[in-house]
């Protein structure tokens, strides 16, 4: 997935979530630096301790663990670490960032096998991996990563050198002798019980014409403000009003609840019925 605010949005208004989730993905999106060194974060990543989540939220700290969860769990992949001590914030970013679908191109110039941005957050890999590597994963720098990776995921009970093997095996067969180290734990994600059955790798889709026209409108009412456009346009045409329109968003541009919300407050900014 692309590294930008429209991409992740996309993604986030895609994700089969309940509301509640949708709303504390779209707070993390909101607090994500887009430039290397922002308030101290690298690009991609966004920090918040507990408390100030679940305030905005206006949940219990219990309760935003169950939500934080429901987006670890998600095809958003939602990682979380703490690097900086007791009582530093707590640092977050989406997976899918990392862990994009397959591209038809994966040549690359670099043998880079560096194992991660940040030591501290093993369920980040970074570099390039050389699918002609040592066949035996205890002898490449991979091993130690897929052991400590695969406690969260559905290879939790596999062998290491299983995955490995598999993973060898998956990309020999679509002639890659080169991929982005991200592409392992993205197999390691899709793994399917089936010993055999090897997991299927997420082509990029290209949008038909309603999620297009669902993407242009949510693009025109900035996510962060979304409760007060809510506000602002219940106010004007009556809570059913509101309501009506959302339900009907919903059902003619095949969206959720929450992102139907979002295209009827980008439609009423672009009729001038609210402002952004």
């Amino acid at each position: 997935m692309e590294l930008t605010t429209g991409a992740i949005l996309r993604r986030i208004t895609e994700t089969p979530l309940s509301t509640s989730a949708h709303k504390l993905a779209t707070i993390i999106l909101d607090g994500i630096a887009w430039k290397d060194g922002y308030n101290g974060l690298e690009r991609g990543t966004a920090a918040f301790t507990l408390g100030s989540l679940a305030d905005k939220m206006g949940v219990s700290r219990q309760h935003l663990s169950l939500l934080l969860a429901e987006l670890a769990s998600s095809a958003l992949g939602l990682l979380r670490w703490k690097p900086n001590g007791k009582f530093a914030p707590w640092l977050f970013r989406f997976g899918a960032v990392d862990n994009p679908a397959s591209e038809p191109d994966l040549a690359s110039a670099t043998d880079d096998t560096s194992l991660s941005r940040d030591s501290k957050n093993k369920m980040m890999f970074a570099g390039k991996i050389e699918i002609g590597a040592a066949s035996n994963v205890h002898r490449t720098p991979w091993g130690d990563l897929i052991k400590a990776a695969k406690t969260a995921l559905p290879c939790w009970n596999v062998d290491t050198q299983v995955i490995w093997d598999a993973f060898r095996a998956f990309n020999r067969a679509r002639g890659n002798e080169q991929v982005p180290a991200g592409y392992l734990l993205g197999f390691m994600r899709k793994w399917r019980s089936a010993g055999t059955t090897l997991p299927q790798v997420e082509h990029e889709r290209v949008l038909g014409p309603r999620e297009q026209e669902a993407a242009d409108l949510i693009r025109l009412a900035p996510v962060q403000n979304w409760r007060f456009h809510e506000g602002d346009l219940e106010r004007r045409i009556g809570r059913e009003a509101y309501a009506e329109r959302v339900s009907a968003m919903q059902a003619r541009l095949g969206l959720n609840r929450f992102a139907a919300a979002l295209a009827v407050h980008g439609e009423a900014v672009r009729d001038a019925e609210i402002r952004v």
